[in-house]
């Protein structure tokens, strides 16, 4: 298994998110901002697209890190991906 990585870098963050087909998402109803998500696509009724700056806007309000995945073992790029406090 691929060791994980985490970063705050948007340039990164961005290009890791398009480079799998995901879009910056948040969760339907959520207060404070919003809870971030990354859409990939799959029928998830409670996701509502945003635009990358609104996205950054909730990341950096809520103090988060990124914490994802460049591959699986078997060499295949992968999609995981976690937000986790910056202070961990």
């Amino acid at each position: 298994m691929s060791e994980s990585k985490q970063t705050t870098d948007r340039k990164t963050i961005q290009s890791w998110v398009e480079a799998r087909g995901g879009r910056p998402s948040k969760v339907k109803g959520s207060k404070e901002g919003g809870i971030l998500r990354i859409d990939f696509g799959e029928a998830e009724d409670d996701l509502v697209e945003i635009q990358w700056d609104e996205f950054f806007e909730i990341f950096d309000h809520s103090k988060l890190a990124f914490l994802y995945q460049e591959e699986v073992g078997s060499g295949k790029k992968s999609r995981f991906n976690k937000f986790v406090s910056r202070e961990q």
